[in-house]
């Protein structure tokens, strides 16, 4: 039996970027017992809006970079830049969803393999590419709405930069990331990360312990057929 969990996150989410370890946990623990799908929702799509309007009375930027690098302080496994919000401010979340559909579009045809590799800690090269990326700007304070950087970033991944180029020229990316938003709307996604499983009866929405993630997939594995039960 396997399970299908589509995992929606937004790739300027310091709440998806804590959260990392507990995929690779998941991958480690499950393997083969589950799959997952990678799902973009544009929660930072314009930021001017979201932050530098929206956090307007407490120090714009520069305040919500505070308030990030205080929320990454209470997990030590991650690394946070000091100039995260405040020296880069990425304009908007959506060219990294779409660059990374196009990825994600790669794989699906068979252009990447799907090989979980051991130096990558178990990642797919789709996996290590969303990782890479968040890397990017989190640890390294780089500018993930500037195309370049996405394409060298992608490109030391080992994503071939000419594949890539060509799903973004076709509009096949970005209808992968309009698609992405309808099944956002379709699923009632209330934001980033959630965890949507089991057909969509169950959702996980955000900070969500590991122990709680792992106990929902060892119930629905151990119900034959994901039978309802009354307990």
């Amino acid at each position: 039996m396997t399970i299908q969990i589509s995992y929606v996150s937004d790739l300027l989410c310091v709440w998806a970027y804590v959260a990392e370890a507990r995929l690779d946990e998941l991958r480690k623990e499950f393997g083969s017992s589950i799959e997952l799908e990678y799902r973009f929702i544009p929660i930072f799509g314009a930021t001017r809006h979201r932050i530098a309007e929206g956090w307007k009375k407490r120090g714009g930027y520069g305040g919500f970079g505070e308030h990030v690098r205080g929320v990454a302080k209470g997990f030590p496994h991650v690394s946070m830049h000091e100039g995260v919000w405040g020296q880069v401010a990425p304009t908007t979340s959506s060219a990294a969803h779409e660059m990374l559909c196009a990825v994600r579009l790669l794989a699906e045809e068979g252009t990447l393999d799907s090989v979980r590799w051991e130096e990558l800690q178990g990642r797919t090269l789709l996996e290590e590419s969303i990782w890479q990326v968040r890397l990017a700007f989190f640890k390294h304070a780089r500018d993930i709405s500037d195309r370049q950087v996405l394409l060298d970033v992608l490109g030391q991944v080992g994503i071939p930069v000419a594949a890539l180029e060509a799903k973004l020229r076709s509009g096949e990316a970005m209808a992968e990331v309009c698609r992405d938003i309808e099944l956002r709307d379709e699923h009632r996604i209330e934001g980033s990360p959630t965890y949507y499983l089991n057909q969509g009866r169950q959702k996980l929405y955000g900070n969500v312990g590991y122990r709680v993630v792992s106990a929902n997939l060892r119930e629905l594995l151990e119900q034959p057929g994901h039978q309802a039960s009354w307990c």
